[in-house]
């Protein structure tokens, strides 16, 4: 059996996805801690010239999209057809889906297709079945002077956030998510994931925290009760030591 077969498919789940993650807070600080972080990076997404862009696992697609829109051109892939097709109405909205190129299937079978300026592959690795594989496949589509943007759900914040709720049996045992979740049933250490980068031989070049503080909140005071505010908190301390490490997700940007 391919080992692909084995990887997280999202079909029946989308709705659940769209609503739980990118129907609030949540999703937003998200988009803008990456958005963020690629903008600062790499200044040609938004003042340059088009970029030539690959989104490996693009999910509902807010970045292909948001890219088409700016001129680049675009690659969208993903296991799912019922994400691949919240992403198609995306663009259709949007009046950019002619302007991007769709393929649904697993990562593992996109095979050629030329070098990209960025790659983008946001929460994909903790659904993988191997995910060390991974980053070594992404590196065949980064052109020499490309990058990679890579997050992956922090194993420092799920043990941080059972640490807090008192779920101190959960952190005794193998961690194991319920099939029907969308909490991502592979946790990975921002130092492993360091390891993969420099066995591809990719260099770290910037790193922040998603959400480094907002699941933790339990009882909402001052602030919290405000949306502007709070994500503002969330981009300060994003790539602050050691709040960063502690960010229920990690966002990498690494270069050849």
């Amino acid at each position: 059996m391919p080992d692909e077969l084995n990887d997280r498919n999202f079909d029946g789940l989308s709705e659940k996805f769209a609503r739980k993650v990118y129907g609030g807070l949540k999703g937003e600080i998200r988009l803008a801690v990456i958005w963020r972080d690629l903008t600062a990076a790499i200044p040609e997404l938004e003042d340059g010239q088009p970029l030539r862009i690959l989104d490996v696992g693009g999910g509902l697609g807010q970045f292909t999209v948001r890219l088409a829109e700016l001129g680049h051109t675009v690659v969208y892939n993903d296991l799912s057809w019922e994400m691949l097709d919240a992403a198609q109405s995306l663009a259709n909205q949007r009046a950019v889906k002619d302007r991007i190129s769709w393929h649904q299937c697993a990562y593992q079978d996109l095979g050629e297709l030329g070098k990209f300026d960025v790659v983008l592959c946001h929460a994909v690795a903790e659904w993988l079945a191997e995910p060390d594989k991974l980053i070594a496949r992404l590196r065949s589509y980064i052109s020499d002077q490309g990058f990679l943007s890579l997050t992956f759900y922090n194993q420092n914040g799920l043990i941080y956030r059972n640490l807090i709720r008192g779920n101190f049996k959960l952190l005794d045992t193998d961690f194991k998510a319920h099939p029907g979740s969308l909490t991502p049933g592979m946790p990975l250490a921002p130092d492993q994931i360091k390891h993969w980068l420099a066995q591809s031989q990719l260099t770290l070049r910037a790193s922040s925290g998603i959400r480094v503080f907002h699941d933790y909140v339990t009882t909402l005071r001052g602030g919290h009760e405000d949306s502007d505010s709070v994500i503002a908190m969330e981009l300060k301390y994003s790539v602050q030591e050691p709040y960063k490490w502690l960010g229920r997700y990690i966002h990498f940007i690494a270069g050849k």
